[in-house]
């Protein structure tokens, strides 16, 4: 029996072995090859890509249509599941490929019909771009034929990847819009139920447009209005079951929103050369959304010249996003303007199928969309469409409404990015900028001549006639949007006085600027104040310094809190309160920092969100009552009312829980404590860093834990937060970090997360991984050349 036993061990054992074995050959077959030679036929002339330690490829083209050609088919090879997810995002069809769990997702996407509007951009086009669409689309599926096997993903899925389209290549601009902005204007809709709901002086005190914290490029800071009175709105009045609850449970994260971009000009740069910083902040995955490389290619516009750009590419398009060409260096913010309105419908009272508009009665147009779901029968989703946009759903009063979306207009979006190449200086980048149609954005330019200037980039629309913060009826001649802002009206700052720029997700400007932007929910203005503080401190700058400014985790923003606790925890609170003691021994040795290290960062920031969530959750009560999806978030400039609250202190607006001010902050202080208490160890262990572990996860990771080792990049604790520069969350963060100056990328420096490769065993599938971590200065250009693809024309 024993030698059975054995005999059936060791026979396991080489059946695991084998397994293994042929598991690795499978992978090595869908290897991205690196070296070598390839026939491509489209090509004019043979390309060269050297790729560095990185993976980072250098394209060497004989033409513009080349190089796009050939980064499909690097995009392909790299990164073609992560494509596959995005322009199945867009359209509405992940179902399709994983199956009912994304069900949801493809019900909310399909009802935009984003595929259609996709056809349509691109038959708006010019002749030119969908020649360069289409090579870069026919270089996209030699790459992923090229491969022995498909993807790792597809065989785990049991499915086939489709062909590349061009359309695909506009479903992932709407992915971007899907990330950025908010499609189904969930602020609007909140925003109208607190007015409705709430006393007018109160709604008007809690939607403050601005703080003390506001930092714009143009304009003051704005106030926050004076706290109502006992005699415009006392929450003591309200029946008691509209705020029994409020306050209470599990302390609810805020959402992160986290991109910086600055800039200094010539004169404050150490070696006169104009700088530009950006961090795009985005959900962190593995791979990375981005995917870096040098473009090179003759300049058709001037004889024996040729276009260097470098930068970060989003697979599924053939486009520097945010990069230097050698004579400009952009990049973005997202600009948090309002890009969607909620229209209300009248409808015909006899004839529901019918709803007025400016011209009189009109049918709806009905589509009928078939969602696909592997492994299960397809279902059929009934769209009615108004002039405006598809019906959503309807108010709280039952009204209908339609969601009127930038991206619904196949006018919004073009190729035009793609022109950026070409700037010669901050002014023509502007120009592309202005005309490009895209994810609307806080532009950042700097110029080798020194030059450094601010736009948005992406299509402004033209409003009259009614309040765009909230839903309005635009079925009256002149109410709406009445088409798009020409370029030449765009909002521009150029060199200003003091030398620098900067854009946080805040509110960069005020009066007619900000009217044509509108008001989406920008960031709080704590993380631009830092900025521009951090500029301010000093005369000159380098592309060290500048990153330095990206990875500042000071807490500027929480001192004041820090304050308040202090000055609540008096001897008298804490005698015989053994925990309370505790609490204010580490508020006390704090840092001053989001440091992994800190305790006392960590409580103070949670004694924060905690005071926020008792006083916001009691005085919108009334709110969420009546909308059990109504989230007091929406008030994006609620630390004004908030501290305004806390040292003023107003008896009306106290939680009647709650017998004076300080003993809700001692409640908050208590609840803090109690959920972050460890017997027998106190609040030791309970570090920013254990809270802010960095987790970044490959898609297919999650429903296979037993790979998610090898798939996942490593967790790691990360210093950082909300309201200051190196804004870090568990799973969101600085998506890369650049600095340079146009001219002079030599000097330059760039990281990002993970890596270039979505292949599990490439040597670029993590390697970019630690300097991100570590914020270690990493060069911007591409290194030596280890690896050399030679692609040749084929016929």
């Amino acid at each position: 029996m024993r030698r059975f036993v054995t005999r059936l061990l060791a026979l396991a054992g080489i059946l695991a072995i084998l397994l293994a074995v042929a598991g690795y050959a499978w992978l090595r077959a869908s290897a991205p090859q690196l070296d070598g030679s390839v026939m491509l036929a489209g090509l004019s002339a043979p390309v060269t890509v050297n790729r560095d330690q990185l993976g980072v490829p250098s394209i060497h083209a004989n033409s513009r249509l080349d190089a796009a050609r050939v980064l499909g088919y690097l995009h392909a090879q790299d990164r073609f599941f992560q494509m596959d997810l995005m322009r199945r995002l867009a359209a509405g069809e992940l179902s399709a490929l994983v199956g009912p769990a994304a069900l949801k997702v493809d019900e909310r996407h399909r009802l935009f019909r984003l595929r259609a509007v996709a056809r349509e951009v691109l038959q708006q086009a010019t002749p030119e771009q969908r020649k360069y669409i289409q090579a870069y689309t026919d270089g996209v599926n030699a790459g992923l034929h090229a491969l022995r096997s498909w993807p790792f993903e597809y065989a785990l899925l049991r499915q086939r990847p489709g062909n590349w389209q061009p359309a695909d290549s506009v479903l992932v601009i709407f992915a971007m819009y899907f990330d950025l902005q908010d499609a189904y204007d969930r602020r609007e809709s909140d925003l109208a139920l607190m007015r409705a709901t709430l006393p007018a002086a109160l709604f008007n005190f809690l939607n403050t447009q601005g703080t003390r914290w506001d930092a714009p490029l143009a304009g003051q800071a704005f106030a926050t209005p004076a706290i109502p009175s006992s005699n415009q709105a006392d929450i003591h009045d309200w029946p008691k079951a509209d705020f029994s609850e409020a306050g209470y449970g599990p302390l609810a994260e805020p959402p992160v929103i986290g991109s910086n971009s600055f800039a200094v000009d010539a004169a404050h740069s150490a070696d006169g050369h104009a700088i530009l910083a950006t961090d795009m902040h985005l959900g962190l995955a593995v791979p990375n959304i981005w995917y870096r490389a040098q473009l090179i290619y003759p300049d058709s516009r001037h004889s024996g010249t040729s276009i260097t750009t470098t930068g970060v590419t989003l697979p599924g398009l053939p486009v520097i996003v945010a990069g230097s060409n050698q004579h400009v260096a952009w990049g973005f913010t997202n600009s948090y303007g309002d890009w969607v309105d909620r229209v209300m419908l009248h409808l015909k009272a006899d004839d529901p199928g019918e709803y007025l508009t400016p011209k009189g009665w009109r049918p709806f147009t009905q589509h009928q969309e078939i969602i696909k779901i592997a492994g299960h029968t397809s279902i059929h989703m009934e769209i009615r469409e108004s002039i405006w946009g598809p019906v959503s759903g309807r108010d709280p009063n039952g009204i209908p409404y339609a969601l009127h979306w930038v991206a619904e207009d196949p006018a919004a979006t073009n190729l035009e990015l793609g022109d950026m190449d070409q700037a010669q200086n901050e002014q023509q980048a502007m120009a592309v900028a202005n005309r490009a149609g895209m994810p609307e954005q806080n532009f950042l330019v700097a110029d080798a001549d020194g030059n450094i200037a601010w736009t948005i980039a992406g299509r402004i629309p033209v409003r009259s006639g009614y309040d765009p913060n909230f839903p309005a009826y635009w079925d009256k001649s002149g109410v709406g949007w009445l088409g798009w802002l020409a370029p030449d009206r765009y909002p521009r700052i150029v060199n200003p006085a003091d030398g620098r720029l900067w854009t946080a997700n805040n509110r960069v400007v005020d009066g007619d600027m900000l009217k044509l932007i509108g008001n989406g929910g920008y960031d709080l203005g704590a993380r631009a104040r830092q900025l521009r503080n951090d500029l301010m401190a000093r005369d000159k700058f380098s592309p060290v310094e500048m990153l330095a400014i990206q990875l500042d985790d000071r807490a500027v923003f929480l001192q004041r809190w820090r304050a308040l606790l202090l000055q609540l925890l008096t001897q008298a609170r804490i005698q015989g309160h053994a925990r309370r003691t505790q609490f204010l021994h580490y508020v006390l040795d704090w840092g001053g920092r989001a440091n992994i290290d800190s305790v006392g960062y960590r409580l103070v920031r949670d004694f924060r969100e905690r005071v926020e969530q008792m006083v916001f959750g009691a005085l919108t009560a009334p709110c969420k009552k009546l909308d059990p999806d109504f989230d007091y978030h929406v008030l994006s400039q609620r630390e004004g009312p908030l501290w305004a609250m806390v040292t003023q202190q107003p008896d009306n607006l106290l939680d009647p829980e709650y017998p004076s001010w300080d003993e809700l902050l001692l409640a908050a202080v208590d609840q803090v404590d109690k959920s972050l208490w460890v017997p027998g160890s106190g609040l030791v262990s309970r570090t920013w860093g254990q809270h802010n572990t960095v987790h970044i996860r490959q898609p297919m990771s999650r429903g296979l834990h037993v790979l998610s080792h090898w798939l996942n990049m490593a967790p790691v604790e990360l210093p950082g937060d909300s309201n200051m520069p190196r804004v870090q969350g568990v799973s969101f963060g600085a998506s890369e970090r650049l600095d340079v100056e146009p001219g002079h990328e030599q000097n330059g420096i760039f990281e990002m997360p993970t890596g270039q490769s979505g292949y599990p065993l490439s040597p670029f599938y993590r390697n970019s991984q630690p300097a991100w971590e570590q914020g270690i200065p990493a060069p911007f250009l591409p290194g030596k050349a280890r690896h050399t693809l030679v692609f040749q024309p084929s016929m």
